[in-house]
């Protein structure tokens, strides 16, 4: 999974899922160090002002799963910093998704593992909460609930979230996508616009005659990859 996404990105990922009709379910989340990259299983925890349910989490984790922390998209206070991410490490875990802030930047950045968020504060929890009694099966990021039937990708556009069942599925398909608009790049640079690539000026007289007929139509009947 690791070696195939590192030569694809999270753009190309959603795009596949839009041509194989799965749903595509992804957030903006900012890489604390910049060209950070993640890609595994889904690890969900539900955060409740205490580490406790990290360590529980990392505890039961498999090498490369990816901590999934539902802080609830919070930004009064950070769930995560430095010694849940070096917990993280060394556990072998493949990242940290935070769904919330973070904080202990350049401790975090020191450390080589991918983490992901909202954004950093310098404070954290200020008092405990009621832990959910289902905080280790599931984890809401965005509009999104996941769980370890999930994969996760992220890169410096944000975070995918992929049915675990279906990742080759969609990987496969983003390879395909990856290579026909590299094609079509290069031979952009070469003095061929993307314009006559597609065959706009042919879409442009069906338009005319037909207004029903969508620019993803006539793609689709030249073989082109852009939009999907």
């Amino acid at each position: 999974m690791n070696e195939r996404f590192a030569k694809l990105t999270t753009a190309h990922l959603t795009d596949a899922c839009v041509r194989l009709c799965i749903e595509v379910r992804c957030v903006s989340l900012r890489t604390v160090v910049p060209g950070g990259r993640v890609a595994g299983r889904v690890l969900p925890a539900r955060h409740a002002g205490s580490v406790d349910v990290f360590l529980e989490a990392i505890d039961a984790a498999e090498p490369g799963d990816v901590l999934v922390v539902d802080n609830g998209g919070r930004l009064d206070h950070a769930c995560v910093g430095d010694l849940v991410v070096l917990e993280a490490w060394e556990a072998g875990l493949g990242g940290v998704l935070v769904w919330g802030l973070h904080r202990d930047t350049a401790d975090i950045a020191a450390i080589d593992l991918p983490v992901f968020s909202l954004g950093a504060i310098p404070t954290g929890p200020l008092r405990p909460e009621t832990r959910s009694p289902d905080a280790l099966l599931s984890a809401t990021v965005g509009p999104w609930t996941v769980t370890a039937r999930d994969a996760v990708f992220g890169d410096e556009d944000g975070v995918v979230f992929v049915p675990a069942d279906r990742v080759d599925d969609v990987l496969g398909r983003a390879e395909r996508i990856r290579d026909t608009e590299r094609a079509q790049a290069d031979r952009i640079r070469a003095r061929t616009p993307l314009r006559a690539q597609v065959r706009f000026a042919d879409y442009l007289t069906r338009r005319a005659a037909d207004p029903a007929v969508t620019f993803r139509e006539h793609l689709r009947s030249v073989g082109g990859a852009i939009e999907e």
